[in-house]
């Protein structure tokens, strides 16, 4: 299986030059404001269009209109057919089980914010399934690819109570974003873990759309060029 991994677009995805392939990803903040009906029109029209025979995404944390107005913003991507939308939600594909959710801890005053540390945000993480495959997340699980880059260079940005769920329930795959200067790759307790922002902590384009080779069997992963 070909997947292609992006995430923190914030209404650049025009820029982005994508190869095609099986599956593609998007981990969250398709938007700025968070309420423009335009972004999310935009981003589905382009979505949809990229040559993947499924293509799948998730909120994040500015992409406000998809908590405070749900039924706006799903009315707006129900109708693109060819896309699917994953908020707390599961969906089979080819035999791979992939989960998106998009809560974080409290971040300043942004959408899908849930108390650093609360039974709340422990219960989002406890109800993902078991046998997930490919866990979508916006925010990174803490120590995984969560450090911001310049200007700010902070560490340990990402949830604690995430980590100890995949610790506890390792999916194969978790891509996630919102920590820019995150961006990249590593392997861990048997996760591929892929902080997939394409945009730097400027919001400039500068990280390129990772997309590898996946068998679901070896959980081997290639990345190709």
């Amino acid at each position: 299986m070909r997947i292609t991994f992006i995430s923190d677009t914030h209404t650049k995805e025009g820029y982005l030059n994508l190869p095609g392939g099986d599956l593609l990803i998007h981990a969250g903040d398709i938007m700025n404001s968070g309420y423009a009906k335009r972004d999310i029109h935009e981003f589905c029209e382009w979505f949809e269009a990229q040559d993947y025979k499924h293509k799948i995404f998730i909120a994040g944390n500015h992409d406000r209109m998809f908590e405070n107005l749900p039924e706006q913003a799903m009315e707006i991507v129900n109708s693109y057919k060819n896309i699917d939308y994953l908020q707390d939600a599961e969906i089979s594909i080819d035999g791979v089980k992939l989960y998106g959710t998009p809560w974080q801890p409290e971040f300043y005053n942004w959408a899908f914010n849930l108390q650093k540390g609360g039974d709340e945000l422990m219960a989002k993480w406890e109800a993902i399934p078991k046998d997930t495959d490919i866990l979508i997340t916006h925010c990174p699980p803490q120590d995984h690819l969560d450090m911001s880059g310049p200007p700010y260079n902070e560490p340990h940005l990402g949830c604690a109570l995430l980590r100890e769920k995949v610790d506890k329930q390792p999916p194969k795959i978790m891509v996630f974003g919102h920590i820019h200067g995150g961006y990249g790759y590593k392997f861990h307790n048997g996760t591929h873990f892929i902080n997939a922002s394409v945009l730097n902590e400027r919001y400039d384009q500068v990280n390129e759309p990772l997309t590898a080779d996946w068998d679901h069997e070896t959980n081997e992963l290639t990345f190709v060029s």
